[in-house]
């Protein structure tokens, strides 16, 4: 006996959803990369820590926004660690395709307590301001 097919619940990649970060960004998974971004320009928010570099020419594509997230057991058990890391990697998603630099690392710290409770619209637009004040340190 086959089981049966599920309906096809319509088109895949309708246009009112955003579009994943992995489409303009890329994600970062070496440790040498979350290094590099640790002693580079950092900006403080409420809810997460931003930590943000220009790559030298060569080291990777230059058109190309890298984002990395890091949430320590600080911020509790996985549980509330993977929460924090879904919250940061979808501001992310939001806001760095439009606002984010080609040819930058971009490294999103979880705090405790913070990041798996702020308010959503809140956490926006402290990466909103975060990316406004990193940008126009270096100019």
């Amino acid at each position: 006996m086959t089981p049966p097919e599920a309906p096809v619940q319509g088109p895949i990649g309708r246009g009112t959803e955003t579009p994943p970060a992995v489409s303009v960004c890329l994600i970062l998974s070496k440790r040498a990369d979350f290094l590099r971004a640790a002693q580079a320009r950092r900006q403080g928010t409420p809810a997460f820590l931003l930590q943000a570099r220009q790559r030298r020419e060569g080291e990777a594509d230059p058109q190309v926004i890298r984002v990395g997230f890091t949430c320590s057991k600080k911020l509790g058990n996985a549980v509330a660690r993977n929460r924090a890391k879904r919250r940061l990697r979808e501001i992310a998603r939001a806001v760095l395709p439009a606002q984010g630099q080609p040819g930058w690392d971009y490294v999103l710290v979880g705090r405790p307590e913070a990041t798996a409770t702020r308010d959503f619209a809140l956490m926006r637009a402290d990466l909103e301001r975060a990316l406004r004040q990193i940008h126009g340190a270096g100019k």
